[in-house]
């Protein structure tokens, strides 16, 4: 995928020119075709997904707010979708995922330009991700399907940032930041990291399905989020406590199913490499539920229903880089020290610092993220990850350790600058919170003049 215009007839796709300058098309048996039980099987994970947005985030996040906050807090994430979906389709793929430099994608596939040159006599034919690049990789899916999956994961990221600024952010502020915030820090560091051609992949980051560029990311957005906001009113003295815990245990349930599409998925095919992600993300979530489990119920006395929940959805996140490289053993291990970890961070170090993260959005993703990420280096395990071009695979070591901690550096710094400047901007401009009476009545009358009864 060149960053020249689509619209020409010369076109690309698995390093075969489909449709010569004259219009003749090239023998039908020259031409990659799709692999149906990989494209089924993306087509499920794609819908996935999206389910863990909606309604799975949706729910889970509407839980834990108070009754007055609800519906603003399930219509982030409706909307988001909504939006993400549009700035995807207009400039995020195509700066994410066109080949353009090591820094960015080009602007071939704005407005999805180009996207139906792989139809061949009515029917979808594979593409190359990183075509007229040294490490292109040929697809055995539609480009269009790739495209939707990869949607479905810039979707989520913006959403999960409003966990840390939940009860308290304008709609208006929140629409803006999300849009420039996919394009200028999503969609980059996705390019640095997936793109065949980004630096970060050239450097050997092992990323399977987004612990820098989906939870680091968010959480890093948040914690930015939850500064420069400043914290809600009555923020450690009044009752803030969640309205319906029903609603959140129902919305973690949805994205525990959801993110086999989120893991397993990223295998981008119906193979083994899948069902091992499969494998680690069910037990580096249940190792964490019970470790977070555990410790609170040493600590407190009692195990909570909040606390389970989002000790799993820490193992969820932690598994999320490592769950195409990892064995089953290491999975546990990563969960078990991703929950005992989340729960730190989430309790003594929030307070310690004093920040206000709403939903923990730093607390479970941020941290769940640099945890996953490191610890993939630690314990990838080679053949999981070999090729033809790269027979040992990445392997657990010291020096994949230190190249992921240098990813994990690169994502905070950029996402956290990036982040600051925006908020700064948005505030000065439109103005970033709601006001103290706005936030006294709740976000559902103020904010969209409804209630829940």
């Amino acid at each position: 995928m060149s960053s020249r215009s689509f619209t020409a007839l010369p076109v690309l796709a698995g390093g075969i020119m489909l449709f010569l300058n004259t219009g003749t098309a090239l023998a039908a048996d020259t031409l990659p075709a799709i692999n149906t039980g990989d494209t089924a099987w993306m087509l499920v994970s794609t819908a996935f997904v999206l389910m863990m947005t909606i309604p799975g985030l949706a729910l889970f996040y509407a839980g834990m707010v108070r009754k007055k906050n609800v519906l603003a807090t399930l219509m982030q994430s409706f909307a988001l979708c909504c939006i993400m979906s549009i700035v995807w389709m207009v400039a995020g793929y195509s700066l994410a995922f066109t080949t353009g430099t090591p820094w960015i994608g080009g602007l071939s596939r704005m407005f999805l330009n180009g996207l139906g040159a792989h139809i061949h006599n009515g029917s979808d034919i594979a593409f190359t991700l990183g075509a007229d690049s040294p490490n292109a990789t040929t697809m055995t899916i539609p480009e269009s399907l790739f495209m939707m999956f990869q949607m479905t994961f810039a979707i989520i990221t913006p959403a999960l940032i409003s966990g840390a600024y939940a009860e308290r952010m304008k709609f208006s502020a929140m629409c803006v930041f999300s849009i420039l915030w996919s394009l200028l820090v999503y969609a980059p560091i996705a390019h640095w990291v997936w793109s065949p051609v980004g630096w970060l992949a050239g450097l050997g980051t092992a990323d399977f399905a987004g612990g820098t560029v989906v939870h680091i990311n968010a959480g890093i957005a948040g914690l930015v989020c939850a500064l420069v906001l400043g914290k809600r009113k009555g923020f450690g003295h009044d009752d803030l406590s969640p309205f319906n815990l029903t609603y959140a245990i129902i919305g973690a349930s949805l994205l525990w199913v959801g993110w086999f599409g989120f893991n397993a998925g990223s295998a981008v095919g119906a193979n083994g490499r899948a069902a091992m992600a499969m494998t680690t993300t069910q037990i580096a979530a249940a190792g964490a539920g019970v470790a977070w489990m555990l410790v609170e119920w040493l600590r407190s006395g009692k195990p909570t229903v909040l606390g389970v929940i989002s000790g799993a959805v820490g193992g969820l996140v932690a598994i999320t880089p490592a769950a195409g490289f990892v064995l089953p053993g290491s999975a546990l291990i990563i969960g078990l020290i991703t929950g005992v970890v989340c729960y730190w961070s989430a309790t003594s170090l929030k307070h310690l610092m004093g920040y206000d993260d709403s939903l923990d959005a730093f607390g479970v993703h941020g941290v769940g993220g640099i945890v996953g990420a490191l610890l993939t280096g630690l314990f990838a395990y080679g053949p999981l990850s070999a090729t033809d071009a790269n027979p040992s695979g990445i392997t657990g070591s010291l020096h994949q350790f230190m190249v992921q901690g240098e990813a994990v550096l690169v994502t905070i710094l950029w996402c956290g600058v990036i982040s600051f400047i925006l908020l700064k901007a948005i505030d000065f401009t439109l103005g970033l919170r709601v006001t103290p009476d706005e936030e006294l009545e709740g976000l559902d009358m103020s904010l969209h003049g409804e209630r829940i009864n």
